[in-house]
């Protein structure tokens, strides 16, 4: 199981930090964070495997996104930075066992959902 938390409404610029607890053993799996916005498809937005920490980003938010894990608390984050009007969307966390996929179709378990929304 999956539960996000953390989504609101931003200024341009902004930041947030989208949080997702997991139930379950997490050793070997991938965590994914995706987006979609009003009348688009979903897409991948970030990844981290988490055993090795390994991380993966898309272009449009590489270098003002952050993924990172908590092993502890069994928590994967996304700390969002610079927020841009264009990356209003629900965001999605998902959950597989297996190596990197940037493809939704591919991501066994996902959370609720959170909505972002940037105003410029």
């Amino acid at each position: 199981q999956l539960v996000e938390s953390g989504g609101g409404l931003v200024q341009a610029g902004g930041s947030l930090r989208l949080s997702c607890a997991a139930s379950g053993s997490t050793f070997s799996a991938t965590m994914g964070w995706f987006r979609q916005a009003p009348g688009k498809e979903r897409e991948f937005v970030s990844a981290v495997t988490w055993s090795s920490g390994n991380t993966v980003y898309a272009d449009s938010v590489k270098g003002r996104f952050t993924v990172s894990r908590d092993n502890a608390k069994n928590t994967v984050y996304l700390q969002m930075n610079s927020l841009k009007a264009e990356d209003t969307a629900v965001y999605y966390c998902a959950a597989r066992y297996g190596t990197f996929t940037r493809a939704y179709e591919d991501y066994t378990y996902w959370g609720q959902g959170t909505q972002v929304t940037v105003s410029s």
